[in-house]
């Protein structure tokens, strides 16, 4: 399986509400930076406590409008596009980088004004 899909099949566990199976592509240390680069999760076990969550951690009405992946070596970045009840379109990226075929990195760029405007 290439790197895409399993970022992919992260996306679509996640739409689909199913945490546990999205964790079981990350290494046990992994770590995820979100948005503002300042907040930052170490360890699959406090990443997946934050995404029960995660509909705090989410403006309200957030929702996908449309989602790629551009591939490269041992990383894969997600563009996504995005809305919310206060945000009428926009644009994020998450890095995704790989240790073999589990991810280690998780990185949220964002911009945080809108963000934080969102919310």
């Amino acid at each position: 399986m290439n790197l895409t899909n399993i970022v992919q099949r992260g996306w679509d566990a996640v739409g689909a509400g199913d945490f546990d199976t999205l964790i079981t592509d990350y290494v046990e240390d992994m770590t995820f930076i979100m948005p503002g680069q300042t907040d930052v999760l170490t360890g699959r076990s406090a990443f997946r406590a934050a995404l029960d969550g995660l509909g705090t951690l989410l403006p309200p009405g957030f929702e996908i409008t449309g989602l790629r992946q551009i591939e490269g070596e041992n990383e894969v970045v997600s563009i996504v596009e995005w809305k919310s009840e206060k945000v009428a379109s926009s644009q994020l990226s998450v890095l995704f980088r790989f240790k073999g075929s589990k991810i280690y990195e998780e990185r949220w760029f964002i911009d945080t004004e809108q963000w934080k405007a969102a919310f």
